[in-house]
């Protein structure tokens, strides 16, 4: 497995946000870590997701997680693949049924670590999540996966009453933070 393109893409995203801690116990875990884009990886493992947001950046699609009971951004597992933008663009497809979008940059737009609690016979375990901004149409037909009770589009300023995840907070304060 090559973690070149992610080692490039977190250097890229430290020198653009130096203050943030999460950036070098990112890079370390990776660094540690030859098989961090597999699931078997049972201390944790790479993930990517999608901050999709409409082209006027008023909106956010997100999924109702089953597991989880949580909305947020779409994503999953990188299960082999080190090409994190492409398994991002991979899971927008399979959880929201978007094909018309397009990425803002080819960059890192947020990082995240997060313990998954243990789930059936899977222990607790950290998702390293790599994330990338998205903008979409929001008038497109949007299809809830089996892994979602349901997908929709929110406000950004409605956000905060519906999600007390952090990181989910966090990608809707950083995205209007790229508002012209």
């Amino acid at each position: 497995m090559h973690r070149r393109p992610l080692q490039n893409l977190l250097l890229d995203y430290k020198n653009r946000h130096p203050n943030e801690v999460t950036t070098d116990r990112f890079t370390t875990f990776i660094d540690a870590h030859h098989d961090c884009f597999e699931r078997s990886l049972a201390i944790g493992h790479v993930t990517a997701s999608a901050w999709i947001v409409d082209i006027h950046l008023r909106t956010a699609l997100l999924i109702h997680h089953k597991k989880l009971g949580l909305w947020l951004q779409p994503g999953g597992h990188c299960d082999g693949d080190s090409d994190v933008a492409r398994v991002a663009a991979k899971e927008v497809k399979e959880e929201t049924g978007l094909e018309d979008y397009e990425f803002f940059a080819e960059t890192i737009f947020d990082l995240d670590i997060h313990e998954i609690p243990a789930w059936e016979d899977t222990p607790a375990h950290d998702h390293y999540d790599v994330r990338f901004l998205i903008y979409a149409d929001s008038r497109q037909t949007i299809t809830v996966s089996h892994e979602s009770h349901d997908a929709r589009w929110f406000l950004l300023s409605e956000i905060a009453a519906i999600s007390s995840d952090i990181s989910v907070l966090r990608l809707a304060e950083k995205s209007l933070a790229v508002m012209p």
